[in-house]
């Protein structure tokens, strides 16, 4: 990481990064029908990570911004059950989708404690 750079640059290029990786990981899918309609999913969950993080970088209000935080957890959590479907069903060996998943968590803890910070997230009353 460049420390000259702003945390939120860095944290974009995580995501962009977590991006590739799902493509890649999902282009290594067998071509059966349930493989196909799972890496779709993945493909869209895993991939808008990225481009909602850069919709929350330029939210135009506090309320924006956490809304848009709150997507990116989201997808986020969603990216998660569908990485773990494709190794519980066979479809990936745990030791390829494991870095990905890992980076998902990670990412995951970074954007929950954002919305705590921010003040998104609020105790049941």
């Amino acid at each position: 990481m460049d420390n000259s750079e702003p945390k939120s640059v860095s944290l974009q290029k995580r995501f962009t990064a977590f991006a590739a990786g799902i493509i890649g990981l999902t282009s290594q899918l067998p071509q059966t029908t349930q493989a196909r309609h799972i890496a779709a999913q993945l493909l869209r969950s895993g991939t808008s990570v990225a481009s909602n993080y850069a919709e929350a970088r330029g939210a135009e209000s506090r309320s924006d911004f956490l809304h848009k935080l709150r997507v990116v957890l989201k997808e986020l959590n969603e990216t998660e059950v569908w990485l773990d479907l494709t190794v519980l069903s066979s479809l990936v060996l745990s030791a390829r989708a494991q870095p990905v998943l890992t980076e998902a968590r990670e990412l995951s803890k970074i954007i929950a404690k954002s919305i705590r910070t921010a003040g998104g997230f609020q105790r049941d009353k």
